[in-house]
């Protein structure tokens, strides 16, 4: 800033696209279902590794806790492997969202932009 300038704040610029409400409307819905379908994971993968022994728990893992006053029996294995399960199902819908708005996004360059330097390698010895 100069010496003899005034200072003015700039507003924000708006968007000249909005977020169609549906997109929202599958985030929400995903935010509550991807939680419930880890848990349900969970409880499957918790009792077939049960019955066929694929990876050893320790027993502390398998202690059911009951929170006082409000009767919830929780298993800690089924827990900590639901939340294994939902940092997998949001990481794998973070890459495909990735992956979609690389192919279909909007383009690198915009229209104010300069293209990129083109140089030659620079020979060495």
């Amino acid at each position: 800033m100069g010496r003899h300038r005034s200072y003015t704040k700039q507003a924000a610029k708006e968007r000249p696209w909005d977020v169609h409400p549906i997109w929202r409307g599958i985030g929400c819905i995903l935010i509550i279902l991807i939680p419930i379908m880890a848990y349900a994971g969970a409880v499957l993968l918790i009792r077939q590794n049960k019955l066929n022994n694929w990876v050893s728990l320790p027993p502390e893992l398998n202690i059911t806790y009951v929170i006082p006053y409000l009767g919830f029996k929780i298993n800690f294995a089924e827990v900590s492997a639901t939340i294994l399960l939902m940092l997998l199902g949001f990481g794998a819908l973070v890459i495909l969202y990735s992956l979609m708005y690389s192919l279909i996004g909007p383009a690198r360059y915009g229209p104010l932009d300069s293209p990129p330097i083109k140089r030659k390698p620079r020979k060495r010895l």
